[in-house]
């Protein structure tokens, strides 16, 4: 080994793991933050995805509202949180990190901070809790497109909807060169 090879070594940082062997994360997320894996059928003519079905047993409040929201490359819809209702995403297209923060103080995750990356090559449903703040990032190069399921339909006279800006000191997240709200 030279010499030059043995000071790279000492100065290199070995990667933690980020997997199990069988392919399961290791990440840690708030308490309450659930998966559904939803398999996508396709064949010569296109795919089918289920998107919810209250038989799968995964949540138990019925589906009330759905809308869909999207968010084009590089931008960032988020800091938002809710005290009234849960969301329950489902990505049809495209790539997001999810970024989420436990404000919750009898929370076993209280202060966590964790992402998620939700993909049109994996799908899934995802819950995420009241009062977890998320932040939503498009890591990918076209438009996300994401059906929300949300536990209560949407109130416009009283939304259940508090924000902060990407760049509050209030979260322990910076987000790099991106824009957005």
């Amino acid at each position: 080994m030279t010499q030059n090879h043995h000071s790279i070594s000492e100065h290199s940082i070995r990667d933690s793991a980020t997997v199990t062997s069988s392919g399961e994360s290791l990440a840690r997320l708030p308490d309450g933050v659930t998966f559904y894996e939803v398999p996508t059928h396709v064949d010569d003519r296109g795919y089918v995805v289920e998107m919810f079905d209250e038989r799968w047993g995964w949540h138990k409040d019925p589906l009330v509202f759905s809308y869909v929201f999207t968010i084009r490359p590089g931008m960032v819809k988020g800091w938002g949180m809710h005290k009234k209702h849960e969301d329950r995403y489902f990505i049809l297209q495209g790539e997001v990190e999810v970024v989420l923060y436990d404000v919750r103080p009898d929370s076993p995750t209280h202060g966590l901070v964790s992402k998620v990356v939700l993909s049109e090559y994996n799908r899934r449903l995802m819950n995420i809790p009241t009062y977890i703040w998320h932040a939503n990032h498009n890591i990918g190069s076209k438009d996300v497109w994401v059906v929300n399921f949300p536990t209560q339909p949407y109130n416009h006279a009283d939304p259940d909807k508090y924000r902060l800006p990407l760049d509050t000191d209030l979260i322990p997240y910076k987000f790099e060169n991106v824009r957005g709200w």
